[in-house]
């Protein structure tokens, strides 16, 4: 017996394991069990974090994150690649192939592949399925990008983790030409934190096309395709044609593919592939998709319809009719992870999709982080990125002047990002970011004012002055005028700001 005062109060979680199970009379009893030990190790676990984790408040804790941080620093970064899967296969190998102990949910596309991936981790752990999520990039903290029951991984299990595998990684790096590169040691810790939780379900986000990324070690059952655009052009083809077979590569044999609207000829290509390893296919549009839609408070109200039926009023906190489309590929995925449409031909419970939807974040994704003026986060990288959001912001802000802080990437394709943006711009201050990746802000300048004019330009090589300035711009326009701020560009510029802005 404990002699902590009212310890023994407390009730034990696993006390409740047989009465869930056994209230579990209409369910499959397999998925019974599952669903119970989900939730007893849940109530261990305590209360999720934050979306986007804050520096450890232990000093030592700290230290030793930025010990690993500075270890995976020394690796290729995630823009230098040598396309081959091999160094990844041999890690999992001397893991014991973790990433087999669980079922998995693939997402490959050009955007929207992050939302997408936390709307599908919000509706599996809605029911009751313990969930695990690797999205990149992070937004401001590494941890961000390994997720536990919708919540990144403490700092400390991080490190964990990371020590856990680091001498299997440097038994790898010996014996291959190349070291593993950081995406591919943080994808190893991902599926080793997995095994080790143990999750019920994966929901992996691949970091750059398909065939040869780091995470296509996974036999996924269900493939998600997110829309195809032109980015990373110099790595994965020139056409939506090409990207889509580089990104076909997570389609397994007998998988579901969910495809969410495409261009022609990358739904050939996927469709194609589909065909040679028996996969089914449902394609946005026509199995499933978007009924109708509303702007609403802090979101839109949705009516979507999913392998199975429809789904009214579905309230969803996210701004933008790409957000819409991503729900309903989110709903799609988890339906035929269900086995709706295939085995089954029923919905979903209404009242537990509702209720997923409405509690997902995207954080960087159209994030409101100040008001008075309004200031709003979006990490647009690519011209299709950046068309999504200006249709957005335009549709969910009453803006009387917007006034745009970017600072993007060199790789990036940054005149038509600006292109997109410059209907819905006032004014620009351009800027760079600490990455090393940055594009310069006087050769950014350069482009947006052939883009924009001089007159609409500004430059402001610091983030911190790049946001002052904004802020004092959009003030011009007096108190009740509503004036705002989008600041966009790069993932990298929306996290810093994020926490100049005192976000993080």
């Amino acid at each position: 017996m404990s002699d902590i005062p009212g310890e023994n109060d407390q009730p034990d979680p696993l006390d409740s394991f047989d009465e869930i199970v056994d209230a579990e009379t209409t369910r499959d009893p397999d998925l019974a069990v599952i669903e119970a030990g989900s939730r007893t190790l849940r109530t261990q676990g305590g209360p999720p974090q934050a979306d986007v984790p804050a520096r450890p408040a232990d000093p030592e804790v700290d230290k030793a994150l930025r010990e690993v941080e500075a270890e995976l620093a020394t690796r290729w970064g995630e823009t230098k690649l040598e396309p081959s899967v091999a160094r990844i296969a041999a890690l999992m190998d001397v893991l014991g192939e973790p990433q087999r102990s669980y079922p998995s949910i693939h997402i490959t596309g050009t955007n929207g592949k992050t939302s997408t991936a936390r709307m599908i981790e919000a509706l599996l752990g809605a029911f009751e399925l313990r969930t695990g999520r690797y999205t990149s990039p992070h937004v401001q903290s590494v941890t961000e990008r390994i997720s536990l029951d919708g919540a990144p991984v403490t700092a400390e299990r991080f490190i964990e983790t990371y020590r856990d595998i680091k001498p299997y990684v440097e038994m790898v790096d010996s014996t291959q030409e190349y070291r593993l590169s950081f995406f591919e040691v943080l994808t190893g810790m991902a599926y080793a934190a997995f095994a080790d939780a143990p999750v019920d379900v994966a929901v992996v986000e691949v970091g750059m096309g398909g065939s040869w990324d780091a995470t296509n070690v996974i036999d996924a059952g269900v493939a998600v395709v997110t829309p195809i655009d032109l980015d990373h052009t110099d790595r994965l083809g020139t056409t939506p044609a090409e990207i889509a077979g580089e990104k076909a590569g997570i389609v397994k044999r007998d998988a579901t593919v969910i495809m969410a609207q495409q261009p022609v000829d990358a739904a050939q290509v996927l469709l194609k592939k589909a065909v040679e390893v028996d996969a089914t296919v449902a394609r946005e549009g026509l199995e499933f998709g978007v009924v109708a839609r509303q702007v609403a408070v802090g979101g839109q109200q949705v009516t979507l319809r999913g392998l199975g039926g429809e789904y009214p009023e579905v309230y969803l906190p996210l701004h933008g009719e790409h957000q819409a489309h991503n729900a309903a590929v989110a709903l799609a995925a988890v339906e035929a992870f269900f086995g709706v449409g295939a085995q089954h031909a029923r919905t979903l419970d209404i009242d537990t999709v509702r209720k997923a939807f409405a509690a997902v974040a995207s954080p960087g994704r159209l994030e409101v982080v100040r008001r008075s003026p309004t200031v709003v986060l979006d990490a647009a990288h690519n011209p299709a990125g950046a068309r999504a959001a200006a249709a957005a912001i335009g549709e969910a802000f009453q803006f009387s002047r917007l006034i745009g802080v970017v600072g993007a990437s060199g790789d990036k394709n940054v005149r038509g990002l600006l292109e997109a943006f410059e209907p819905v711009f006032a004014e620009v201050v351009v800027t760079q970011n600490s990455s090393h990746r940055a594009m310069d802000a006087d050769e950014l300048a350069g482009i947006a004012v052939e883009v924009f004019g001089e007159d609409r330009v500004q430059v402001e090589p610091r983030l911190p002055d790049a946001l002052e300035a904004a802020i004092t711009l959009a003030e011009e326009e007096g108190e009740f005028a509503g004036g705002g701020v989008l600041v966009t560009g790069s993932v990298i510029t929306v996290g810093e700001a994020r926490l100049l802005l005192g976000r993080g």
